[in-house]
Formats: structure tokens, C-alpha cells, sequence
């Protein structure tokens, strides 16, 4: 039921097709990410005006509240969140790193002490591919261990081992065939361990193959050495997605790498708090410098927010308080990713992708993720 496609190359990036049972997906793509069930701030009518093909949402979080139950009792995730194009659900593997003060692993799953209230609740690869299955997203994710970076050799072997262990067992839970379901390739920046994950988890066979374990820690530079030789593991006729990355430099040096699908909360996180991204930096809106300015975020973006409302204006939106200026930003930066990806995508068709950054210098390292907020 989901298939991909290879259209066109520009050396080892890929311009594709990924075909689900809501709709195609042209890749590379930009997956916003809707943690609970919703893009924050945004409506799906609002999502799809900026160019949204397929989201991401959580299993760890769904599950949590309202549950897979209450989500399938009420027609799935689809109509649940009133998105009608294909979905990705994670796992929930993410949170085995980033709840790491809040959980217990051991080789046969995770116990979380939940955020919310401090329940007790329980993700092994049997629960998180059934939870998916019932949530009924169009590709789901294998159950990982993301290790940290840095991390020690011990840890970082047995967090490869637990990934191929329970990839297995997801596989042979796995119940829907109308599902996609993908592993994921863990192994921090050590070559050796990630290409003895992607060995193993090719000879179980999976729909699609994921990065993981990247942006959690590492620089810019050891994510892109990274890469490459990770990307050339994986089958050539899978997709192959980057997860949780999302700063528009990464993305293209990804794309280059031969990356598909990416996902991130960059966009709304940063619309949330001020930030709006643009082809040359970053702005940031509480700036005492836009007080008076009449232009746009970006006097070339067809968002709703560039064609109706100033840089003045939504600075007042921020001071006063108002929570149309979070909403009005990230649409933005939505519609902001959604036009690099579109760029890039054309650009591989015409084989000169390596011309991006005439376009969008933000892609060239003018804004690092450090100085992340700054004016450019």
C-alpha cells in the first residue's frame, strides 16, 4: 500500500515519490511535526495553505492521553486531528532519550514514570507497533533505544543491540500491511556500529530505513560526516529519513547525502517564541528595531502572513501578549520550509542542486544553530 519511487538524481540526492493511502508525498520532504495530535497553533486548513504534504505525530504522547484506544474509537488519527494527507507516528524511541530522568530501560522495553501525572506506563516493540497500528498512521516506526552523544562504548553497543533486537519484534507485530513500517539505524557517530545496524536491520527488511540518534549533541560537522556513509548503507530503492533534524543547512547537507523525509519542531517551536525564518538569517520579533517596520517577514513568501501583516505588526502581537503573533510566525516558518524544500526539490531535477544557497544562504552556515535567534 505505500510505495516510493526515485524520479530523479543529482549525484546521491534523490527527487522521489512516496505513495500512501492518503496521497503522495514528493520527496524530499518536510514533515511538521504534531506531537499530540496537533500541528501547535495551527489548523490543518491553515497547514496544508503552506504546502504541508505528510506530518509526524507521537506515539509515547497519544498513548499517554487521550490512548490509542480513545484515537481508534474515534475513527483514527486521521479524522481524530482532521488532517486528511498521510501521517508518520514515531515510536516513541525519541522519548527513551529525551525523558531519560523519567524512565527504566531494559532489554525487553521502557518503563515511563509519566510527565504529566507520574503514572506508570509501559512502551516495548509489541505495545508501540500495536499502539501504531491502532492509531493508523501511514508509515510507522520500528521501537529504538536513541543513546546520547557523547556516549560510552558500552552504552552505545547495547543501545545498537536493543534496536536490533526489538526491530525484529516489531516486525513480527506488526499487523496492518496497509501500514509502512520502518526501522531505524542507531549507532551515534560510530561508522562500525551504525553499518552492523543497517546490516541487520536490511536482512529483516523493512519498508523504509531511518537515521536516528542524530542532533542529539553532535556538531554540524560530525552530523554530516556522519551521514553519507550512513545513507550509502541503506537499500537504494527505500526511503531513507533523518530524524528530528531540522536547521535548513543540515537539511540540505542531508539532501546531498541522499536523505528523503525530515522532521523537526524548529518551525513552530521557534514561531512560538519570536523567531521567524528567512532565506538570509533569522529574525527575531520582540526586536525593538521592527517597532516601525511596514515589511513583511519576506517581501517573496505567498504565506498569509507576508501578503497581510507587517514586521511592526507582529511584534505588537508578541509584547501585547496576543497569540495571533506565535500563530502568524509559524505559518511562516512552515511555509518558509516548505519553499526550501520545493527549491530543492527543483533543483535536483535540474541537477543543480549544489546552487541552493543563491537562493537560500541561510543554508551555508550563516545562521548556526548556536547563535539560533540572532539577527541576521
Amino acid at each position: 500500500m505505500v510505495k516510493f519511487e526515485v524520479a530523479q538524481r543529482d549525484g546521491v540526492a534523490r527527487r522521489g515519490v512516496l505513495a500512501t493511502p492518503h496521497g503522495r508525498v514528493e520527496t524530499p520532504a518536510f514533515m511538521p511535526v504534531g506531537t499530540a495530535g496537533s500541528v501547535k497553533g495551527v489548523t490543518p486548513v491553515q497547514l496544508v495553505a503552506t504546502g504541508a504534504q505528510m506530518i509526524l505525530a507521537n506515539t509515547y504522547h497519544l498513548q499517554l492521553r487521550p490512548t490509542a484506544d480513545v484515537v481508534h474509537d474515534l475513527g483514527g488519527l486521521h479524522r481524530f486531528m482532521g488532517w486528511d494527507g498521510p501521517i508518520l507516528t514515531d515510536s516513541g524511541g525519541y522519548q527513551v532519550f529525551s525523558l531519560g530522568g523519567i524512565n527504566r530501560i531494559t532489554d525487553e522495553g521502557v518503563e515511563f514514570r509519566s510527565h504529566v501525572d507520574g503514572a506508570s506506563m509501559r512502551l516495548d516493540p509489541k505495545i508501540a507497533t500495536e499502539v501504531q497500528n491502532k492509531l493508523g498512521g501511514d508509515v510507522i516506526m520500528a521501537f529504538d533505544e536513541c543513546p546520547p552523544l557523547p556516549c560510552d562504548v558500552e552504552t552505545l553497543r547495547n543501545a545498537v543491540n536493543r534496536t536490533i533486537r526489538w526491530a525484529r519484534a516489531c516486525k513480527d507485530a506488526h499487523a496492518r500491511p496497509d501500514q509502512a513500517l520502518f526501522g531505524i539505524v542507531q549507532g551515534g557517530l560510530d561508522l562500525g556500529e551504525r553499518e552492523r545496524c543497517a546490516i541487520a536491520l536490511t536482512e529483516i527488511g523493512f519498508d523504509g530505513y531511518a537515521i536516528g540518534g542524530l542532533s542529539v549533541g553532535e556538531s554540524h560537522e560530525e552530523m554530516v560526516v556522519t551521514l553519507g556513509p550512513v545513507a550509502e548503507m541503506l537499500p537504494a530503492d527505500r526511503p531513507r529519513y533523518l530524524m528530528g533534524v531540522g536547521m535548513p543547512r543540515d537539511i540540505v547537507a542531508a539532501v546531498q547525502a541522499g536523505v528523503d523525509l525530515f522532521d523537526c519542531v524548529l518551525p513552530t517551536r521557534n514561531g512560538r517564541n519570536s523567531h521567524a525564518f528567512t532565506a538570509t538569517g533569522i529574525l527575531r520579533m520582540r526586536n525593538e528595531r521592527h517597532r516601525l517596520d511596514a515589511e513583511p517577514f519576506e517581501r517573496d513568501c505567498d504565506c498569509e502572513t507576508c501578503q497581510r501583516f507587517s514586521r511592526g505588526y507582529i511584534r505588537h502581537l508578541f509584547n501585547a501578549g496576543e497569540m495571533l503573533g506565535p500563530t502568524l510566525t509559524s505559518i511562516h516558518n512552515l511555509r518558509f520550509y516548505q519553499r526550501l524544500m520545493s527549491s530543492i526539490r527543483d533543483r535536483i531535477h535540474d541537477g543543480r542542486l549544489d546552487t541552493v544557497a543563491d537562493a537560500y544562504p541561510i543554508v551555508s552556515g550563516a545562521v548556526e544553530p548556536d547563535t539560533l535567534g540572532k539577527e541576521a
